[in-house]
């Protein structure tokens, strides 16, 4: 049993898992932006479920109108957040040790590596000593031991891997901390309404459950006008060019009003609450009288927009009204009649706006408690009194003298979302880190190089990779410096001293990255040679 959970824990925590997690990650929001969700559009789905209402069940089941507060999308999300804890960490910590060591001892066959090469020098020593002296100036970390020479660069490459992934990790646990701590207000406004930020204002809230409901901003807002250009003309003739609503703001009760203007992705800002704008439509103004002429509801009714030209579908309820009347309808901004379709609109804007309403009497069942949807009428207990077509202006006397009902006119209306977010700021840190990791990881190689003196220098033939000795490191500049604790300071001096024409091998190791090593070991022979020459004028 312990030997299967160990596997498990490697599999889980191992970057292929964690890939894998990702692209799973990805795969599971697709719905998200194939169906409508309720979060965004609830009239949408509402719809969607009474045109497929077998495969509108299955997949409400399956939490597709729901996808990112679904089971299996937080089974996703969770099995990622902990791939990536247990495969960041270990590779953190043994990066931090690998920081803190010195370069690796070169190897005794040196023709093994890439960019194997060789060069005269007249002080092996001497030549040693100029290469670690530009190599540190280019950077890199050296070790020097007596007849060899260690350098290693590109450690901002692991960093920038581990950074990248680490900013993953942030970009989920930022996710996760502003769905549990944020919340989502959505309400729909015609033109010349207003809205107070509170609960009872909204038509749908929601709220993570570490949202502080006392930490409301109370501003107010108001849509004076609500500006729409459609393309008129060509292949793109119906698509929308501007949406712009135009709103009177407070940011309290007792502040001064602003005007400002509200476009699709620039929302509109109040303290730490954002106001955006998603969604448009028509919302036709009836006048319906009773029986005795008496106005018994007057008012706009919102209704649901259905393709792109607007074509839109509503219900109108009225419960005052003795008996009680209720009314279906479809609205065309640019309306034609056709013979088959009905009523149908050839252009999303207002230039030629029709209804066709269906008239019922009978219980509206609105006294009983039970919600229903503000978009359409329970007619299962009600009786249809007749259907009729009207203009703008126009007043249609119902059968048997159950009153009037009057098209007045449209106005248009818009949805808006106010969203409280206390992450933004950790996902922004988590995309720009995640940016720099992958530049780091990208366009950092990681390389290694080695020098040893093969002829010229005592013992250094010699396997001197077996034999235990001392390490001297030089923090300042980065110098490890190896001192065989057989061979005295004097000796090494005699040494170094006596040291004639030597050999030096050059050659190196490029772990990952482009290769420039090539380039390296010819910066390296250059320094040694200028220190040459240095000495031949001196």
């Amino acid at each position: 049993m312990v030997t299967w959970l160990r596997w498990g824990w490697r599999t889980l925590t191992s970057m292929r898992t964690a890939l894998i997690l990702l692209l799973l990650l990805a795969v599971a929001a697709i719905p998200g932006s194939v169906f409508p969700q309720r979060e965004i559009d609830p009239a949408r789905v509402q719809q969607y479920l009474e045109q497929r209402p077998t495969l509108g069940r299955v997949l409400d089941l399956l939490g597709f109108f729901n996808v990112y507060r679904s089971p299996w999308f937080a089974a996703v999300y969770l099995l990622l957040f902990i791939s990536l804890i247990g495969c960041v960490a270990p590779r953190t910590l043994e990066h931090a040790r690998a920081l803190r060591m010195p370069p690796p001892t070169a190897p005794r066959n040196l023709s093994r590596l890439q960019g194997h090469t060789s060069v005269h020098v007249d002080d092996a020593n001497a030549a040693l000593t100029r290469a670690g002296e530009h190599l540190r100036a280019a950077r890199w970390r050296v070790r020097i031991a007596d007849g060899w020479l260690s350098a290693e660069r590109g450690y901002l490459r692991e960093t920038g891997n581990l950074l990248f992934h680490s900013a993953l990790l942030l970009l989920v646990l930022g996710v996760g901390w502003g769905q549990g701590t944020g919340a989502e207000g959505r309400m729909v406004l015609p033109v010349g309404n207003g809205f107070t930020n509170s609960f009872a204002q909204y038509d749908d809230f929601k709220s993570g459950p570490f949202f502080d409901r006392t930490s409301l901003k109370p501003f107010w807002l108001r849509l004076d006008r609500f500006d729409v250009e459609f393309e008129r003309k060509g292949t793109q003739r119906g698509a929308p060019l501007k949406f712009d609503a135009y709103v009177t703001t407070r940011d309290s009760f007792e502040a001064t009003e602003r005007k400002q203007v509200i476009r699709v992705n620039y929302p509109l800002t109040i303290g730490g609450t954002k106001v955006y704008l998603t969604n448009h439509g028509y919302a036709p103004k009836f006048t319906v009288r009773d029986s005795v002429g008496d106005i018994v509801w007057q008012d706009a009714a919102v209704f649901a927009p259905e393709g792109a030209n607007l074509i839109s579908r509503g219900a109108i309820k009225v419960p005052d009204a003795t008996p009680q009347l209720g009314f279906q309808a479809v609205f065309a901004p640019t309306g034609l009649v056709d013979r088959q379709k009905g009523l149908i609109s050839t252009f999303p804007d207002l230039d030629n706006p029709k209804v066709f309403l269906g008239a019922f009497t009978g219980d509206l069942g609105l006294d009983e408690g039970v919600a229903q949807n503000v978009f359409t009428l329970d007619t299962s207990r009600l009786t249809q009194l007749g259907i009729a077509p009207l203009r703008q202006g126009q007043t249609w006397r119902l059968p048997d003298g159950k009153g009037s009902i009057t098209f007045d006119g449209v106005v248009r209306w818009a949805s808006f979302v106010v969203a409280t977010d206390h992450a933004e700021m950790i996902v922004l840190a988590g995309a720009l880190l995640a940016i720099l990791g992958l530049l780091l990881s990208l366009f950092i190689p990681r390389r290694r190089l080695f020098l040893r003196v093969v002829d010229g220098v005592p013992g250094a033939n010699e396997d001197d990779g077996g034999r235990p000795g001392g390490l001297l490191e030089v923090p300042s500049d980065g110098v490890y410096l190896d001192i065989e604790p057989a061979t005295s300071a004097g000796d090494v001096a005699v040494a170094r001293a006596n040291s004639g024409l030597a050999v030096v091998e050059l050659a190196g190791l490029v772990r990952s990255g482009a290769d420039t090593l090539s380039e390296d070991i010819a910066a390296v022979i250059d320094a040694i040679e200028s220190q040459r020459m240095e000495a031949v004028q001196r």
